[in-house]
């Protein structure tokens, strides 16, 4: 290990997309790199730079084999012998090309982002789990959210593997984890330390003004201009409860228009479905609008733009994250570095982790009231309340989720790195 640029590993099942892991991924690496260090990546899907990039498909959550042991893993209790030859078999696979990866890039630190964490993939993280062992390589172990916060991983044919990588306790790990909440709960079920440390958005630098790119973005997806935007920032998965924002939008006024940004995630396509009935029942307008907004601007198949979900929020006049689980939060911090006010549930992260710091939301606990439909209309209505409130939340969000925070607590936990090499 060098006294000052090294060389860091950051390793995944995917770094592609809007996904957070992806999105959080490079924030670290964006401030890793001003601080003079080299990121590379290991992944089952990259979008990072060729010449920084090392693919294994086998990596991937979504590749065929890893979906097969997961049908077998987490339908009942009792696993087939075949599928536990199959994981071993993987998973030596894998760590073959961890060790590749490591002489490829001559690394010095690793950094696990959240496949230590929730069993996407249990022969990847076997694979790491023995990878650090052998290697001793110093490890910082990003976890976004845990198995034990899911129910679809609670009846399961792997607690041997979740014991033992989800996540290991070895002496050259530190554990990071962004709420309070998983902290607690880390240290209760494994007795493992962790450092805290939250999402963050760039608040010191504040959002690029409109340069023109979007302004046709509202015609694109079939909003008049006499019509209210709202932006549901999520991937459709239905924890995110987007049931509750096409009521709201129902509930609003006749001229509302439910915008739902991304895809359907690793959940599988049958809650979308579900929304779309849902919507034709209540007849309220409602755009998937993944074919059109994306992370990044760019072209669409057929040649046409694809819009950043930046321009999204910033031509939004109302955002709905009505989520009943979060890690932590990312569209909430979106929301308020794009200064948009947001209807969102008081999911228990928020209630604990940010709510206390003093931000001003339209908040609903199990239901949405007259009450909450009321505000979001009056926030609508009255654009100097919303831009009262959203440069309020944007003044909290510089102080407590910057950049520089960011950076003083990665300084912190690469400083202790260098006393495990």
């Amino acid at each position: 290990m060098t006294h000052d640029s090294l060389r860091i590993g950051f390793v995944s099942t995917r770094f592609a997309g809007t996904d957070g892991v992806s999105l959080e991924t490079a924030k670290w690496a964006s401030i890793l790199t001003a601080l003079g260090h080299i990121c590379v990546y290991f992944a089952g899907e990259l979008d990072r730079p060729p010449d920084r990039s090392y693919v294994v498909e086998e990596a991937h959550f979504q590749h065929h084999d890893i979906q097969i042991l997961n049908d077998d893993l987490f339908n009942d209790q009792i696993r087939q012998a075949k599928t536990t030859e199959h994981i071993h078999q993987l998973s030596r696979h894998i760590k073959q090309h961890l060790y590749r990866f490591q002489t490829r890039f001559e690394l010095d630190i690793l950094i696990v982002e959240n496949a230590l964490s929730i069993p996407m993939n249990i022969p990847l993280a076997l694979a790491l789990t023995e990878f650090i062992a052998e290697t001793r390589i110093p490890t910082i172990a990003h976890h976004h959210d845990f198995y034990w916060e899911r129910k679809r991983f609670s009846v399961n044919a792997a607690q041997d593997y979740l014991h033992a990588s989800f996540p290991p306790t070895l002496p050259s790990i530190q554990h990071v984890v962004i709420n309070s909440f998983a902290a607690r709960q880390l240290a209760l079920r494994t007795g493992a330390n962790s450092t805290l440390i939250p999402n963050v958005m760039d608040f010191e630098h504040e959002p690029p003004p409109p340069d023109g790119y979007a302004d046709d973005l509202r015609v694109e997806l079939g909003i008049s201009e006499d019509q209210t935007f709202i932006l549901q920032p999520t991937r459709i998965v239905p924890r995110k409860r987007i049931e509750h924002a096409i009521e709201l939008t129902r509930r609003l006024n006749d001229h509302s228009i439910l915008v739902i940004s991304h895809q359907s995630g690793d959940e599988g396509s049958t809650y979308e479905k579900y929304l779309r009935n849902y919507a034709g029942i209540l007849s309220t307008n409602v755009i998937f609008g993944s074919d059109i907004i994306d992370h990044h601007r760019g072209s669409r198949p057929d040649g046409r733009k694809c819009y950043s979900l930046g321009d999204a929020y910033q031509k939004a006049d109302l955002i709905t994250y009505p989520s009943t689980v979060e890690g932590f939060g990312n569209a909430f911090l979106e929301t308020i570095y794009y200064r948009r006010p947001i209807v969102m549930s008081n999911y228990e992260i928020f209630k604990t982790d940010i709510q206390p710091k003093g931000f001003r939301v339209i908040g609903f606990d199990d239901f949405i009231g007259d009450d909450t439909v009321e505000l979001a209309q009056n926030v609508i209505n009255d654009p100097s309340l919303a831009e009262e409130i959203t440069e309020h939340n944007y003044q909290l969000g510089k102080r407590f989720f910057s950049f520089t925070v960011l950076e003083q607590l990665l300084v912190s936990l690469i400083n202790r790195s260098r006393n495990f090499a």
